[in-house]
């Protein structure tokens, strides 16, 4: 070998472990980098010489490629419903501008937030990209762009009531008979709920149960303040829903019958408001008569109680379910299914063109992003209220780095030396 390939030589030792110390000095920059992908530097030899020769030395060597780690990090709580972690594979889409290139771009990182005009962006802007359901909550297969309208949820009448309760078997029938003007005196267990009408204004409703003097029997009486409804009286408690409950010697319910229609006729609202009051499942109706009101010899008491009405709804926030259901949560406690977030994977993630900003491009070598819902097919899931941190290992970079650092000046003694006989050739004539 002459002196002055040597000199190359070590040139090239230079120049590949100097990429190599950038390679890790990106990584150690991006340790705090949310959704960064650790990268590493390839070396391998340069021939220099033809494949027939055996005899004669390389030319040094060179970083040929660098390729990223894709495994995940670690994730980190936050405070926010729009900040997004994938638990597995694939990628965010996010479509918009970047660096004058219009188009779809993949991520791991995962801080979202509503912009003005309701659609899920990142801090760049970009626009997560996702499926749309419509009014009855069915997902469409076509990607676009994920935004949930700031509109009010309509209000939605009551249209059942569903009680499950124990009455006491050893209570006594009232003294006097039922009386709805004097409903306290004359029932034996009682409890309210609140039920809406057309308009989402909301009404109290009373339910009292009275013990009959026929052996496993119980008679239930609905009242509404008569101020509430259109004639009444302030004040005047009216009947509008009234039934007889049966129980068998063991405490099931055997059957349920009704006295007086379910009609509730609230004030300004649609009239004849039908609401069903649902006991439970009784013997008669096939049901095992345990699942609602029971009669045991225990105290009375309501286990549950539920009714399908709400009020009128302003979107208050927003929240993501693990596979990727987007759901618009309003003021009044209900919930709607308005979209879904859509994952990207690839058949060679380690392919990708980084983009910046957190973001990769597809490339011919990564192949066609496949696309679907989160949780679907080889896709990860999805965790609200974090974020995938970098996968940098702080350890192992700082390795690499001394390990570097000396090949690096290891090749620049191979230049100095090559210097050095160089010079005294050129002093062998003085």
């Amino acid at each position: 070998m002459s002196i002055i390939k040597t000199l190359y030589t070590g040139v090239s030792g230079l120049q590949s472990h100097g990429k190599a110390l950038g390679v890790v000095g990106d990584n150690i920059a991006n340790v705090n980098t949310t959704g960064y992908k650790a990268e590493n530097a390839v070396f391998s030899d340069v021939l220099g010489h033809s494949l027939l020769s055996t005899d004669i030395p390389g030319s040094g060597s060179k970083v040929t490629a660098i390729t990223r780690t894709f495994s995940q990090g670690t994730f980190v709580s936050t405070d926010s419903p729009t900040d997004l972690a994938i638990n597995g594979n694939g990628f965010f889409i996010v479509n918009g501008n970047l660096g004058g290139w219009n188009a779809n771009f993949y991520s791991r990182a995962g801080q979202f937030a509503l912009d003005n005009s309701g659609a899920l962006v990142n801090p760049e802007g970009m626009v997560l990209q996702g499926y749309l359901a419509n009014g009855a909550g069915e997902i469409s297969n076509q990607l676009t762009d994920l935004r949930i309208a700031n509109t009010i949820l309509p209000p939605e009448e009551t249209t059942e009531i569903v009680i499950s309760a124990n009455l006491d078997a050893g209570a006594t029938p009232p003294t006097l008979a039922w009386d709805p003007t004097d409903p306290g005196v004359t029932s034996n267990f009682s409890t309210a709920i609140t039920v809406y009408d057309s308009l989402g204004e909301s009404h109290r409703a009373d339910i009292y149960f009275v013990k009959s003097a026929t052996a496993n029997q119980w008679d239930w009486h609905a009242l509404v303040d008569g101020g509430e409804l259109t004639g009444g009286t302030a004040g005047v408690n009216q009947e509008l829903a009234a039934g007889t409950l049966d129980f068998t010697t063991d405490g099931y319910l055997d059957t349920e019958t009704t006295t007086i229609a379910p009609d509730f006729d609230f004030s300004g609202a649609t009239q004849n408001q039908v609401i069903t009051f649902d006991f439970g499942e009784s013997l008669t109706e096939g049901g095992s008569g345990l699942d609602g009101v029971t009669q045991y010899a225990a105290s009375s008491i309501i286990r549950s109680q539920e009714q399908d009405g709400y009020g009128t709804g302003e979107l208050n926030g927003v929240g993501v379910q693990e596979n990727g259901g987007v759901m618009a949560i309003y003021s009044n406690g209900e919930q709607r299914l308005v979209g879904q977030v859509a994952l990207a994977t690839f058949e060679a993630e380690g392919e990708l063109a980084r983009a910046g900003n957190n973001m990769w491009a597809e490339t011919q070598g990564s192949g066609a992003a496949r696309v679907g819902g989160a949780a679907e097919g080889s896709a990860g899931s999805i965790t609200a209220n974090a974020l995938e941190q970098s996968n940098v290992d702080l350890a192992s970079e700082f390795v690499d780095l001394i390990a570097y650092q000396r090949g690096f000046q290891a090749n620049s003694r191979t230049v100095t030396t090559a210097d050095q006989l160089y010079q005294e050739i050129v002093n062998l004539k003085r």
